[in-house]
């Protein structure tokens, strides 16, 4: 699969932030996503007007029945619908299930990417110190450039989270930005 050539488009990558926060240590993730919704969802509002392509990559947390429709309307239904609405997929936003840590792992995303045109994955969501960490090592293995804010990664342990965003940038060359200056401009090199 060769890359196609001139300016890479970037992508918007959202992972695993429709979640039903029923699971072990979401007492611990749910004020940090607190603090990273209302950012995301700015993050969202900007790509979508940048056109950008908006990917939801999200754990089928094992219903392996279910499609992206189920899993955004058991997440609503649950006590923590108010972290989901302000960043619920509209009808032009891309959705890739996953069933393991990363967005890459057995799931159709670096074809989707590469079909699109995009060589810069913006990544978002939860958990820093381990779904967005295993993303951005794929990301980084797949020759994608790879920006994280970090004011818009929810993680269950702080120190854990510092540690994965310094190995994303150390280890991976990831750029590590503030959500305000994370830029969606198409990309030369």
């Amino acid at each position: 699969m060769e890359r196609p050539t001139g300016p890479t488009r970037p992508a918007l990558i959202v992972v695993d932030m429709i979640n039903t926060y029923d699971h072990e240590d979401s007492e611990l993730l749910v004020p940090s996503a607190e603090r990273v919704v209302p950012v995301i969802a700015e993050l969202i509002g900007r790509a979508r007007e940048a056109d950008v392509p908006v990917v939801y990559a999200n754990d089928n947390f094992g219903l392996w029945r279910s499609h992206h429709g189920e899993l955004v309307d058991t997440a609503l239904a649950r006590p923590h619908a108010d972290l989901i609405e302000p960043i619920r997929p509209d009808d032009e936003s891309l959705f890739v299930v996953k069933a393991r840590h990363s967005a890459f792992y057995e799931t159709p995303l670096a074809y989707l990417l590469w079909s699109l045109g995009v060589g810069h994955v913006v990544l978002t969501g939860q958990v820093t110190e381990q779904c967005v960490l295993y993303s951005a090592l794929d990301a980084h293995i797949r020759h994608l450039e790879v920006t994280v804010p970090r004011d818009a990664v929810a993680s269950i342990h702080p120190h854990l989270a510092s540690a994965a965003l310094e190995m994303m940038e150390r280890n991976m060359g990831a750029r590590i930005t503030s959500a305000k200056a994370t830029d969606f401009t198409p990309s030369t090199s």
